[in-house]
């Protein structure tokens, strides 16, 4: 949520307080207890291969576009501290979605106004006229925060501006001749524009999010935009603040019917507390969008439904641009959640993102769902395998030990089979007797996800204080788990990704063995094991 006002920490003295201490030091024991911490948390918690900047804080992917090969990453980014600041767009670029390297900052805020999430896209005829020479123009649009209005009790400090590049993304200007290109209507929380082209409609689409909903609006030139419409209001889950929309339109897998999709975060409201991403399925028909017959029942009946479950994937959004060749549609989201993402123990950065992952939409019966799973590019990376046909067992069944594999950089494919009505208890550990655990519960229908016993803990009340659940329709017969692991997180892909969890950890020494635990006998199957090496 953007709108909390902490005072960050200056960066060396961020880093200082990981060792427990604000008193003076003198120049020789400051330079050792930095270098000494930075070195373990760097070691500890720097994660493999989900991004993170290499110093400062960052929180929502914004600004995401792909151009000439290359995917590029924006987010809210703050330099010089370790919590949330003054917002810049910070920006990484790659060519695979899976290996990034960090650019100079995008924008800057201007004193006092702040660079909020929005977005980009590439104006490949130039519709805003902003191209200047050879190359296209990327046009962002993203809400200026006026901190000097909201301290004078203001409310209508958040509006909506555009900046441009002519060098794919690398510099920036800010429009300095129709900026805002969308005023603020008198109301607090106007923010996070995502635009698109309509290709159905033959027009640039935004969709806003306004305290409560989203509004929708329309232009032929990316400057002068139209109201159109507004959704959401009594609809889905309204716990928090509506943030960080994305709304677009999708082919339903397997045929040529066409649906639209409207990605809500909200904070606080989520599944399993604080920060989270529902989704909505219906119809646009250029001005409006209606939800779904079906998809509205399900909304009445479980009151949202999430894009993920677990409590650290929130604010994210899809890439603009991706060709029509490949035709994917690519999302990533922030690994964290405001919870407590401000007092995670890493010191030197803090924020990663989630792993870039491909969404469809796919249809059983007359119910639409969207379902996620980690891009395929994951797999080029993979330097060594184990494989399993089968394995069984009662009571506990180990199946990764201690140096057979990499836990803190893999890929863990598995099935259960015949399960009974009973728990499936997943074990993650290490030899300082911490834990996390995952699983199905077949009784009461649902998976689970515990890191009460992960290693630190205390930095928050509410980050371990409750196990992570997402429901299940009834007794499960088999079931698929997809789980990616890295230093400091899990993510869990249930079923080809119909349900999915992502936490993120903090144990005091790596994971290295794997079990599982029933009293039932286990039946494990298909087990494949990729370590992943990504430099």
């Amino acid at each position: 949520m953007k709108s909390k006002k902490h005072l960050p920490l200056a960066f060396c003295s961020a880093v200082l307080l990981s060792i427990g201490s604000c008193k003076p030091y003198s120049a020789a024991a400051q330079t050792t207890a930095v270098s000494v911490s930075a070195s373990v948390e760097e070691q500890l918690y720097r994660p493999n291969f989900h991004y993170t900047p290499k110093k400062g804080w960052m929180n929502d992917p914004n600004g995401m576009f792909y151009a000439d090969g290359q995917y590029h990453l924006l987010y809210q980014y703050y330099p010089d501290g370790n919590k949330w600041g003054p917002m810049h767009w910070g920006h990484a670029i790659s060519i695979d979605l899976i290996k990034w390297e960090e650019q100079p900052i995008a924008i800057y805020p201007d004193k006092d106004k702040y660079i909020f999430s929005g977005s980009a896209t590439v104006d490949i005829n130039n519709t805003s006229g902003l191209g200047t020479g050879k190359m296209t123009p990327i046009v962002a649009i993203y809400t200026l925060h006026d901190m000097a209005k909201e301290k004078d009790n203001k409310i209508d400090f958040e509006q909506q501006d555009i900046a441009y590049s002519n060098d794919n993304g690398f510099t920036w200007q800010k429009f300095e001749e129709g900026n805002p290109v969308i005023k603020n209507p008198g109301i607090r929380d106007f923010r996070d524009p995502k635009m698109s082209w309509d290709g159905m409609h033959k027009q640039w689409i935004m969709v806003l999010a306004a305290q409560d909903r989203v509004q929708l609006y329309k232009s032929k030139n990316l400057k002068n935009w139209e109201y159109l419409s507004d959704f959401g209001k009594n609809i889905g889950a309204h716990g928090g603040v509506w943030e960080c929309p994305d709304f677009f339109q999708m082919k339903v897998e397997g045929t040529n019917e066409i649906k639209w999709v409207l990605i809500q975060s909200l904070n606080p409201g989520g599944a399993n507390g604080g920060s989270g991403t529902q989704y909505f399925i219906g119809d646009f028909d250029g001005t409006t969008f209606t939800l779904d017959s079906n998809f509205a029942k399900r909304t009445e009946q479980e009151k949202a439904v999430w894009l993920d479950y677990g409590k650290d994937n929130y604010a994210g959004v899809t890439w603009n641009n991706v060709p029509n060749s490949d035709g994917r549609k690519l999302f990533i989201g922030w690994m964290s959640n405001w919870d407590y993402a401000q007092q995670v123990p890493t010191f030197i950065w803090r924020g990663s993102t989630t792993i870039a992952r491909e969404i469809k939409l796919v249809k059983k019966g007359s119910a639409y769902s969207l379902i996620s799973n980690p891009v395929k590019e994951i797999d080029k990376y993979i330097s060594k395998t184990i494989k399993e046909k089968s394995l069984k067992g009662k009571g506990k069944l180990d199946f990764v030990t201690a140096g057979k594999i990499d836990l803190t950089k893999a890929i863990v494919n598995f099935d259960l089979k015949n399960l009974k009505q009973d728990t499936y208890t997943f074990i993650l550990s290490n030899t300082l007797g911490e834990s996390l655990t995952f699983g199905i519960n077949n009784s009461d229908h649902y998976l689970f996800a515990d890191r009460s016993k992960s290693g630190k803990t205390d930095f928050s009340e509410k980050f371990a204080s409750t196990v992570t659940k997402a429901a299940l329709e009834g007794e499960q017969k088999d079931a698929a788990f997809k789980i990616v692991l890295d230093k400091t997180s899990i993510e869990l892909f249930y079923n080809n990704g119909e349900k999915v969890i992502t936490e993120i950890f903090f144990s005091n020494q790596p994971f290295t063995s794997l079990s599982v635990s029933s009293n039932q006998e286990i039946e494990l199957s298909n087990l494949v094991i990729n370590q992943l090496n990504i430099n």
